[in-house]
């Protein structure tokens, strides 16, 4: 009987619905970092980003209650450290790795000190006002759609239009795309703009929808499991946006499992043991854009 009880949960349309809004934070960061690599830039700092687009709009949204300026905050979050990525990886060359986990280690960090000096704990923030909240229609996001939208919409411009077909020779081959009057620099920069904000919009579905609070472990894990979507989906938006939901209804299940059947860790450990089986099986077979993550120097 208990084992018809968990199945049971795979009939109700309640468990899609959340799968779906499940997969928003990780497909959004996921489609972000794959705009980056096609130019040729790795950002392993989304887990940050995703912490500080929730962090910012929450923040925001708390002594406001004004859900645009909230999500105005997080979207400006994202520009940020999008330039602060762009200006030190491209224009000064720096190591896109190192920026990254800079960025991971910053976001933590800052994230529990506003938690500790604004509520006075180092677990979570209050709930926010309503007004804040991303508005539901029977329970689905208004952020599900945009996340399925923006997939397809950067595969077309990715693959179909001029701009895509710029970025993808930025990532390639930047010397000859230099050569054929392409702006390297400009190009990168864009795409790594773009794929911060895309993160930090993640991180604000989480602070403005999914929890309507910031917690210090908000991201959990969720921009290292894009990373290695990123990699699976072979730097294609569209199957990105099916591994996202995937991943989703991962989540889903290790949400809806009850507690005692079997231990708790084991069911968190779900999604995360998915990412590493699914990962390791299509590694070897993905090929990166061949100047990923080298800074290019003019001559």
């Amino acid at each position: 009987m208990m084992d018809l009880g968990i199945l049971s949960i795979f009939t109700e349309p309640s468990f899609y619905l959340g799968a779906l809004r499940l997969m928003v934070p990780i497909t959004l960061a996921a489609i972000g970092e794959i705009i980056t690599e096609r130019s040729g830039v790795v950002n392993i700092g989304l887990e940050g980003i995703i912490m500080l687009g929730a962090l910012s709009s929450v923040y925001v949204g708390y002594f406001t209650g004004n859900l645009y300026l909230a999500l105005s905050a997080g979207i400006l979050a994202g520009i940020a450290v999008g330039i602060l990525h762009a200006v030190i990886s491209i224009y000064l060359a720096g190591d896109q790795v190192v920026v990254g986990v800079g960025l991971n280690l910053f976001a933590y960090g800052i994230g529990v000190i506003t938690l500790y000096l604004t509520w006075g704990t180092f677990a979570n923030s209050p709930i926010i006002p309503k007004g804040a909240q991303i508005p539901k229609l029977y329970g689905f996001s208004p952020f599900v759609p945009f996340t399925i939208a923006v997939g397809i919409a950067a595969w077309y411009i990715i693959e179909r239009t001029s701009v895509g077909l710029r970025l993808k020779a930025v990532g390639e081959n930047p010397r000859a795309a230099d050569s054929a009057g392409i702006n390297v620099f400009r190009v990168r920069f864009l795409a790594t703009v773009t794929g911060s904000v895309l993160a930090s919009l993640g991180g604000v579905f989480l602070g403005l929808d999914w929890l309507a609070s910031y917690t210090r472990d908000i991201s959990a894990g969720r921009g290292f499991i894009a990373l290695a979507m990123v990699v699976f989906s072979r730097w294609n938006p569209i199957i990105a946006v099916l591994s996202g939901f995937l991943f989703g209804f991962l989540f889903a299940v290790s949400l809806s499992i009850p507690s005692g059947i079997v231990p708790d860790q084991v069911i968190w450990s779900i999604p995360y043991v998915a990412t590493v089986i699914v990962a390791a099986g299509f590694v070897a077979k993905a090929r990166a854009p061949a100047a990923l993550g080298k800074p290019y120097k003019r001559e």
